[in-house]
């Protein structure tokens, strides 16, 4: 027989997963952990009836993890006299005869392992110590190096009569990742096979492969007829993608075909794999209620907005228009004095604030909210204190007030001069000549009081704008400290546990 009889396709590779990368250990690992301290994060946001079970199928998937999901099991299954041992020899290239106490048999599962021992994997698996080999041999190891997390075991008979045998099968058979049953031209219609195995996997069709051994002791004749006849019965047990090859491990037909395609399916995440991944999805679909299915995030202009009610609030725009009027007039004018901020509109900002900060949360997510973040009560008397404790600017400023006082003197001496002079010499003395010296203290005069009262009105403006930006600044520091951080803390929670969920 030779290899163009029969050729390999693709039937071991799923086709729902070519869309998918390699799922591997630190993959899965990383994504277990994201959830499970995501769920530690948040434990009174996720409800208890979710997150304790959630937690449990976490184990149950870690506990997976920690045996390996990098190998791929592949499980020869046959009746008594099918060849099993003698095609898992040929197929590890290795005569397990001459290893003495851990030859082969079938009545207790062997293993060979490609790479690594796959040690945790193969106690679970309850294949003994002694009846496991490793292929590392450096003198193929380029022929071997392809099948690197391979894992062949040879599993008793499951036609035997030893009940202890048949349930090694039927434990092995969920937890293979191919299934390779190995028929001979004699039994290959036997019932146990077809009813007691076969019928009931057509879920997994495209991890089995049909091996027909021993066509070594055929005619050439007859092969195509068996073929035909496997085929059929195949199709009845409802496993027509199912891929069948005949071969014989004595003149080893088709065995190079064979490790093609276990060279292939272990490029592939194993069944483990697969199932912890869809265990990890089956738990993020349960807890996704949970959580928003949009992300939700703190709005800048909500921190401006609370500002301004609690600006209004304590009267401290009154204070500043109060400072601005005060400070530009020439004699003393009493400035306004902050109030105790109205308990009303300190409730109404921050209900405001609240409703529209967790507004898309799931209920839970904004009780979580509502408790981190300050009380109105304690809104109110963080607001008294921020504005109380920003000092009122002082009523003179000396060298304003000199140079007011002094050009108002300067303008009083010129006209009193020029007064005295009229009234000494009479009207005509301003005909005949100008008096300069009080005409220049006159002009010099007016011009001290004219740039007094700029510098007075600017001062009083620079001093309203600091008196009202350290107003701000405080109160921001206030709604930044009682309202905005704890709320940015529960939402970063939240979407650690949306990116943990896949959202």
């Amino acid at each position: 027989m030779t290899q163009s009889d029969t050729s390999p396709t693709s039937s071991l590779v799923p086709t729902e997963q070519m869309t998918f990368g390699v799922l591997d250990a630190t993959h899965l690992d990383i994504r277990l952990t994201a959830v499970r301290d995501a769920l530690r994060m948040c434990p009174t946001e996720v409800p208890a009836s979710l997150s304790i079970p959630a937690h449990k199928a976490l184990d149950a998937v870690a506990r997976r993890l920690a045996l390996g999901v990098d190998h791929t099991v592949v499980a020869l299954f046959g009746g008594t006299g099918s060849g099993k041992s003698s095609l898992f020899n040929a197929l590890t290239q290795l005569n397990f005869a001459d290893v003495g106490a851990r030859r082969p048999t079938t009545s207790r599962a062997a293993a060979c392992s490609w790479g690594d021992d796959a040690g945790p994997l193969l106690d679970f698996l309850g294949v003994a110590a002694e009846r496991r080999i490793r292929r590392d041999s450096i003198l193929d190891a380029e022929d071997q190096g392809s099948m690197a997390g391979l894992v062949l075991l040879d599993v008793p008979d499951y036609d035997s009569v030893t009940t202890e045998h048949s349930l090694q099968v039927d434990r092995l058979v969920p937890l293979a990742d191919i299934l390779v049953w190995v028929v001979d031209p004699q039994k290959y219609a036997d019932a146990a096979l077809h009813d007691g195995y076969l019928r009931g996997l057509g879920a997994r069709q495209e991890d089995m492969l049909v091996l027909v051994n021993q066509v070594d002791t055929l005619p050439e004749s007859g092969l195509a007829s068996l073929l035909d006849d496997v085929g059929s019965l195949l199709k009845d047990d409802g496993l027509s993608r199912v891929q069948v090859l005949p071969v014989s491990a004595v003149r080893g037909d088709n065995l190079d075909i064979v490790r093609d395609l276990l060279r292939q399916r272990v490029a592939r995440e194993s069944n483990a794999a697969r199932t912890a991944s869809a265990e990890l999805d089956a738990i993020t679909r349960r807890l996704r209620p949970t959580v928003a299915k949009n992300i939700v995030e703190l709005d800048p202009d909500l921190t401006e907005d609370a500002t301004k009610v609690l600006l209004q609030a304590s009267g401290a725009q009154a204070v500043e228009d109060s400072v601005r009027a005060g400070l530009s007039r020439v004699l003393p004018r009493a400035l306004a004095r902050p109030e105790p901020p109205s308990r009303t509109s300190v409730t109404s900002a921050h209900s405001t604030w609240l409703h529209r900060t967790s507004q898309g949360l799931p209920p839970a997510w904004a009780r979580s909210m509502e408790s981190s973040v300050v009380p109105p009560e304690t809104l109110a008397g963080q607001t008294a204190e921020a504005v109380g404790s920003v000092p009122l600017p002082g009523h003179r400023q000396p060298v304003i007030d000199l140079l007011w006082w002094g050009g108002l003197l300067l303008v009083i001496g010129g006209v009193s001069w020029l007064t005295t002079a009229v009234v000494k010499d009479g009207i005509e003395v301003l005909r005949h000549s100008i008096e300069i010296v009080p005409v220049c203290l006159i002009l010099l005069g007016l011009m001290a009081a004219v740039l007094a009262t700029v510098r007075r009105r600017i001062r009083a403006r620079r001093e309203a704008e600091r008196y009202g930006q350290q107003v701000r600044a405080r109160l921001e520091s206030v709604v930044e400290r009682g309202l905005s951080k704890p709320a940015a803390r529960v939402l970063e929670k939240h979407r650690v546990l949306q990116a943990a969920l896949g959202l």
